[in-house]
């Protein structure tokens, strides 16, 4: 879809009343009665993103609330179906689901590395989960999710700088029900769900929640003949909420909450979307290669290449089958009491996330690289936050105090390792060279993967480096004076011994151990931060209010690594191969040694991490706050207008491919050993953002709409992306000036290295009994500054993985996206039966998935719609519905990466540097799909 045909699209939708975010269509549990006042449209949309009970025409900040009912219609079962619902909103998980991402207004932080909290917070039931992916696990039944765009600080417990999403689930009631329900689709999808409350004393009410779902994968595992062995991408999981209310008067309320939740999946697989070796050609564009050297390695090693990714048909390594395995739990307490003058809020709780993902690393049939079945990550969180309000002066001031403080235990062991074909797929990948034209033919490349004449192209590499390397040493020496006779001599011993460094080091290279690498790599982060925050409303007259909020933050991260590995190759080469590359005068042969060392040497993986003891420690401390004045000119219509400052913590990025990696390094870290005092290399700087906004909220009993302008400078914004080999974390900033040769620039000009502006809008209206439409446009421009650097002085500069950034829309940020619902209940006849007619769509301009911006992984515009059709009894105590799931089966990307390793050299991976001069590009790119068509019919009951 082009971004005309979108615009044209979202104008239709508006001009028909159906152009805005889907709104919540009820707030609180919902009986027969309520559920009639939402079919008609008379439900008041309740919410609490304030901290207080308000209707959401009253807040004056941009929040789109969702219902339960409205995400039931939607079908959805985790936060990642609040896609369809909100247009500022984008939820997308990539390697697992533990790996998960949510942007709103374009902000967001890649979710792969776990040393990274997420610019978008999650809450459920008031607790701050440690990363989004808590978010993917079954929710149970809920009463509503709130989506808070902008920074968020004096009113939850965590700080956020891009926003927050607050999942509230169903509390005990005090009236005794039950009810399930049964899905079965297509992949033979099975989802069981139920529920069972009511009270036990006068006093006391329980409630139990139960979700079970199975589900065949989505991608098929073909063996080399093209045989189906398996699948991936399934599901098959299950989640128990145990719940107690007790309200033994009406100034004490207690909530105690018990959740588990357990996985054991298959995920996630990735297909390849682009396999060419490109060309530059005059006048822009490029050509296409007779072949991929890459790709002609790995046919060699048994790679299969599909001709249509999106027949979704992998081949991966026999025995590292896709490996998902979570179990997550928790205990809550929230403890609410009214002294008459003040109410106070304490909620306490402590949380166990544990995964483990593992399997197949390079996405291919060749063995190349994987994770062992020891890896894993751990996160021990204990929370608690404790908030006094009240009114004084006679109801002119609400005022809200408040306390946070969280202690998180994060463990990662993070085992990667080479496979069988990873020592010869590296040499010859050397060997096949980085200039336009290959080194070697395709069936040389093919014979040297497999191991057939891998020895030999060795042995006639480096013949041909003596050759070429002695009459330049010779030339030189005559340069200097030294006589011909003498020259040739000493040229022909420096060339030999240079020529068989070099050979000797791709022998060593092809010859490594399957196996080699992390033996049992442990990285620790230890988090403790407490903060004090105060949210006030003064109301100066009966229309208009000002609202002031502080919050002070102090953070501490503790870090430890003990670092396990084996790569005895790696510790032979350095001293051998070191001198020889980082010697500039040797051209090629320098070069060379320098791509043995870096792929020798992965990650630094070498035996000599063993002897580390890598520690380190930041503090930091921060102020944020808010300031919102609102007016409301008539008691239907709310204007306002806010700055908010908001702030991420720092932290680690808890991956030993980066250790010594500063954005300074004259010589690259992989070439010499690792010390001690690498550690701090590890750090980024906590992301701040200064946030302006202006609002509009205009409500009738029948429609409403609210409109939001908005504007949202980031500094030290933590990006993470995936260069290919590893995850780099910089802090991106702008400079006003121009760069330096060295591509920095000075403190004093360093400015938001990324802006996020735009307009939103959000309409509802129920022009008819039992007929309901609702929708939203967002247009955002997350745009980063025109000149960028790595750090908040200026002095690191941009890495080169990040080239295409500057004066670019940020990764996963659509500018223009609209969402649609719309929701008829007509009665059937007069026995109380009712039918239910749902659709929603998401339409999406065009944006690039990848956070480096390679042009192979831009992603076109696409629109999403879900469907469902049911008869409903009496009072809703059962109901048939039939239901699909993009039912346009729509083809689209979540995330683009660079497959791990895949491209002669990082110089020439995009056609994005035929501009900078790279003669060809050759990365190859995999993609992790969404998911397509799903289908199937639900049975639902209760009493």
């Amino acid at each position: 879809m082009t971004d005309k045909s979108l615009w044209l699209t979202t104008v239709a939708a508006v001009a028909l009343g159906a152009g805005a975010p889907a709104m919540a269509q009820d707030a609180a549990p919902q009986s027969a009665p309520q559920q009639a006042a939402d079919d008609n449209g008379d439900a008041q949309i309740i919410v609490t993103a304030t901290r207080r009970a308000s209707p959401l025409s009253d807040v004056p900040i941009a929040v789109s609330a969702v219902s339960a009912q409205a995400m039931q219609n939607s079908g959805a079962s985790d936060i990642r179906t609040l896609n369809q619902l909100a247009p500022s909103l984008l939820v997308s998980s990539t390697g697992s689901e533990a790996n998960a991402s949510a942007r709103i207004r374009g902000i967001g932080t890649v979710g792969d590395n776990p040393g990274l909290e997420s610019s978008v917070a999650v809450f459920i039931d008031g607790v701050y989960r440690s990363r989004t992916g808590a978010g993917l696990n079954e929710l149970g039944e809920i009463e509503r999710v709130e989506v808070l765009r902008g920074p968020q600080g004096t009113l939850f417990g965590r700080n956020a700088s891009a926003g927050l999403i607050n999942i509230i689930s169903k509390a005990p009631e005090k009236t005794f029900s039950a009810r399930g329900e049964v899905t079965y689709g297509n992949y033979d999808y099975w989802r069981v769900a139920g529920r069972v409350t009511g009270p036990i004393s006068d006093s006391i009410a329980l409630a139990l929640d139960g979700v079970w779902s199975k589900r065949d994968g989505f991608y098929k595992l073909l063996d080399n003949a093209g045989n189906k062995v398996g699948d991936t991408n399934d599901r098959d999981r299950y989640f128990l909420r145990g719940q107690a209310l007790i309200e033994p008067n009406d100034a004490l309320s207690i909530r105690l909450i018990g959740d588990y939740t357990n996985r054991d999946e298959s995920c996630c697989g990735a297909a390849y979307i682009e396999t060419r070796e490109r060309r530059p050609v005059a006048g822009g564009g490029y050509s296409t290669a007779p072949f991929n050297r890459i790709s002609a390695i790995l046919a060699g090693q048994g790679g299969v290449f599909p001709d249509d990714p999106y027949d979704r048909e992998l081949t991966i390594t026999p025995g590292r089958d896709y490996v998902s395995k979570l179990k997550d739990w928790g205990l809550s307490g929230e403890v609410n009491y009214d002294f008459g003058g003040a109410k106070l809020t304490s909620i306490t709780a402590y949380r166990d996330y544990h995964s483990r993902d593992y399997g197949d690393y390079d996405y291919n049939r060749a063995d190349l690289l994987y994770r062992d079945p020891n890896t894993q990550r751990r996160f021990k969180t204990f929370t608690q936050e404790l908030r006094l309000q009240g009114s004084a002066f006679g109801d002119a001031l609400d005022w809200l105090v408040g306390g946070y403080y969280a202690d998180e235990k994060l463990t990662l062991q993070d085992n990667i390792r080479f496979g069988a074909d990873y020592g010869r797929f590296a040499a010859c990948r050397l060997m096949a060279g980085a200039s336009v034209n290959s080194n070697l033919t395709a069936q040389q490349l093919a014979a040297c993967g497999s191991g057939l004449a891998t020895q030999a192209l060795i042995t006639g590499t480096q013949a041909q480096l003596n050759a070429g390397l002695a009459p330049a040493i010779r030339a030189s020496l005559i340069a200097q004076g030294v006589p011909a006779p003498q020259a040739t001599a000493i040229a022909n011993g420096q060339a030999a011994a240079i020529s068989t460094g070099l050979g000797n080091g791709l022998r060593a290279l092809a010859a490594i151990p399957a196996g080699t690498g992390d033996t049992g790599s442990l990285y620790y982060q230890r988090s403790k931060n407490w903060a004090l925050f105060t949210h006030n409303i003064v109301h100066i007259t009966r229309q208009l209010d000002l609202t002031l909020g502080l919050r002070y933050t102090h953070e501490s991260k503790r870090f430890s690594a003990d670092l396990n590995n084996n790569n005895a190759t790696c510790a032979a080469l350095q001293p051998a191969l070191a001198p020889i590359a980082t010697n500039p005068a040797l051209g090629s042969a320098a070069t060379l040694a320098g791509g043995i060392l870096t792929l020798g040497c992965l990650g630094n993986g070498s035996t000599s991490l063993n002897a580390l003891d890598l520690n380190d420690r930041i503090s930091d401390g921060e102020f944020s706050g808010t300031a919102v004045l609102s007016w409301k000119p008539i008691e239907d219509l709310l204007l306002y207008g806010s700055y908010s400052k908001g702030y991420k913590a720092g932290g680690y990025n808890l991956d030993r491919f980066q250790l010594g990696s500063t954005g300074l390094n004259a010589i690259p870290a992989v070439f010499s050993p690792r010390t001690n005092a690498d550690a701090a290399s590890l750090r980024f700087a906590a992301e701040k953002v200064d946030a302006f906004e202006i609002g509009l909220k205009y409500a009738q009993p029948k429609w409403s709409a609210n409109i939001a302008a908005f504007r949202q400078e980031f500094k030290n914004f933590q990006l993470n992306t995936f260069n290919g080999t590893s995850f780099v974390v910089q802090n991106i900033n702008g400079c006003d000036s121009a760069l330096s040769a060295t591509r920095t620039c000075a403190k004093d000009d360093v400015s938001p290295g990324l802006i996020s502006q735009g307009v939103e809008l959000e309409l509802t209206a129920s022009p008819a009994r039992n007929f309901r439409v609702s929708g939203g446009l967002t247009y955002a421009r997350a745009k980063f500054a025109n000149r960028l650097v790595g750090s908040s002085d200026g002095r690191v500069p941009l890495d080169p993985a990040l080239f295409l950034l500057p004066g670019s829309i940020n990764s996963n940020a659509p500018q223009v996206v609209t969402t649609a619902s719309a929701s008829w209940t007509p009665s059937l006849g007069s026995s109380g039966l009712s039918a239910l007619f749902y659709v929603d769509g998401r339409m999406t301009s065009d944006f690039n998935t990848g956070s480096d911006l390679f042009p192979e992984k831009r992603q076109d515009g696409f629109a999403v719609v879900n469907a469902r059709v049911g008869i409903r009894g009496p009072d809703q105590r059962w109901a048939v519905e039939f239901w699909g799931q993009n039912v346009f089966n729509e083809k689209y990307t979540q995330v683009a990466f660079s497959s791990p390793l895949q491209s002669s050299s990082p110089a020439t991976s995009t056609t994005g540097q035929f501009a900078l001069g790279a003669p060809m590009a050759n990365q190859l790119i995999s993609a992790y799909f969404a998911e397509p068509r799903t289908y199937g019919i639900t049975l639902r009951a209760g009493f």
